[in-house]
């Protein structure tokens, strides 16, 4: 990993305020109550930052996640071709299949039963601290919503996007990272798939435009 600097107290804590400010715009709109606790100890969940551009990434003390949701590589025998993405609603996992009977594996943050895709997708594109839009549905059910919101720290999407496709239309859910590292191993958002910057950040450098993404849930693929 990056060498990283320290933040100041005073950074931390306004990455903190901006993320408590934008919660209720997520990309993948949260359903139900923020965590409030997990939001006011906020500047608590981060250690430093790791050098990026335009933006540095805010990093994350990993020790305060369960184990099995933190980046790591594990046996996989699957079926899958190297170079699959698998979502694992159930695990709360998703995992890079590696070509050596290993698949890298990160926690995240998946959507409630009912908003998460069905059969195969692929990664249609990719954005670097992309600028976020709400849905039409978005728009429909909160009219005051900003119609963009600029990349940055501040940003539902985070660091890095994956926008993922069937066939040429975007289905409108991504993979992307998360400025609210406690729903790591939550169902909560409408869909979308969310990572701790960091390990979106690692993904999306391994991971081309065209490779496969399935979904998983009760053991067995969506289609």
């Amino acid at each position: 990993m990056p060498t990283f600097r320290a933040n100041a107290a005073t950074g931390l804590r306004r990455i903190a305020l901006a993320a408590m400010l934008i919660a209720p715009l997520a990309a993948c709109q949260q359903r139900g109550p923020v965590n409030v606790a997990a939001a006011d100890d906020e500047s608590a969940w981060y250690i430093g930052t790791m050098p990026d551009k335009p933006h540095d990434v805010p990093l994350v003390d990993t020790s305060r996640l369960d184990p099995k949701y933190r980046r790591q590589v594990v046996s996989y025998t699957g079926p899958e071709k190297p170079g699959t993405i698998v979502v694992d609603i159930d695990k709360r996992q998703l995992a890079l299949v590696q070509n050596d009977g290993t698949a890298r594996q990160y926690g995240v943050g998946v959507g409630k039963l009912g908003f998460s895709w069905k059969g195969e997708a692929r990664v249609g594109r990719k954005g670097v601290w992309p600028d976020w839009s709400p849905t039409t549905t978005m728009v429909s059910l909160h009219p005051d919503l900003p119609r963009t919101r600029k990349g940055g720290v501040d940003n539902p999407l985070g660091a890095r996007a994956l926008y993922l496709y069937q066939g040429n239309r975007d289905i409108l859910f991504r993979i992307h990272g998360t400025n609210e590292p406690w729903s790591i191993g939550e169902q909560m958002s409408s869909g979308c798939v969310r990572m701790l910057n960091e390990d979106i950040v690692d993904l999306y450098e391994r991971v081309p435009v065209g490779a496969t993404v399935l979904i998983k849930r009760n053991g067995k693929y969506r289609v």
